[in-house]
């Protein structure tokens, strides 16, 4: 699994694979959860079981822990600046149609230090620390 650090971009995401294939697992700031992105080609691509092996590992807290630090090292970005965030729900949401109390997400930063991510909310002068 490497995580690529030159041109990388949104979402947070490690990439793995050969030199048949390669797949794609997003990660994110907010919850420990990891999920299969894409696999390119696809006529190629690697049996169920190897993919949801592979996700499995990176789901490990370590491992999802050495992908975010290598993440925010190198792009010093978490990627939910100007998303909402659902206080309610306690997640990110699509939008303030389907979810009234969504707030925007005016910064958000990962502290590494603290494994926490520090987000600050538009119209809220404390800012809202989600532990991982």
């Amino acid at each position: 699994m490497a995580i690529l650090t030159r041109g990388e971009h949104c979402p947070p995401h490690v990439h793995v694979g050969t030199d048949h294939w390669g797949a794609r697992f997003e990660f994110c700031f907010w919850h420990n959860r990891v999920w299969l992105w894409d696999v390119v080609p696809l006529y190629e691509r690697p049996s169920v079981v190897l993919l949801e092996g592979l996700r499995q590992q990176l789901q490990i807290a370590p491992n999802l822990r050495r992908a975010r630090e290598a993440w925010w090292r190198s792009l010093q970005r978490v990627c939910l600046a100007n998303k909402l965030w659902s206080v309610e729900r306690g997640l990110v949401v699509a939008s303030r149609e389907q979810v009234p109390d969504a707030i925007k997400i005016k910064t958000a930063r990962f502290d590494p230090l603290t494994y926490r991510t520090v987000l600050q909310l538009t119209g809220h002068d404390s800012p809202l620390e989600i532990i991982l």
